[in-house]
């Protein structure tokens, strides 16, 4: 029996999740939360955030994220990926820098618009 904290909503529910009996899950309010227990002990998934080097704008850093959830057990290898990034301002939020960041299939987007300076 594996117990969690749900944070699928700010009631966060202290889920019991029973492995033996087929991930059942108790202590849930709502179906998400149950859903959120089975979820995150099959398959744990993280939407990463992160940030890479800006050249020519007013930071030195820009702030990014995943445009999805990506593997838990993928997160060091796109962190490695994200490191090596680097772009050139002026960049725009929402704007497309890694098509398929660590073979997840998952975008990596810039969270925030930066000029050049």
């Amino acid at each position: 029996m594996k117990e969690l904290i749900c944070i699928v909503c700010p009631r966060g529910c202290h889920l019991q999740v029973d492995e033996e009996r087929d991930y059942a899950v108790t202590g849930n309010a709502c179906p998400r939360g149950a859903e959120y227990g089975v979820q995150e002990l099959r398959y744990p998934v993280r939407t990463l955030t992160s940030t890479v080097v800006l050249q020519g704008g007013a930071h030195r850093r820009l702030p990014v994220r995943t445009n999805g959830p990506i593997p838990k057990q993928t997160i060091p290898a796109a962190m490695d990926a994200i490191n090596q990034i680097q772009v050139e301002a002026p960049v725009h939020a929402g704007q497309v820098l890694c098509q398929d960041l660590a073979g997840t299939g998952v975008e990596l987007i810039a969270t925030r618009t930066m000029a050049k300076i």
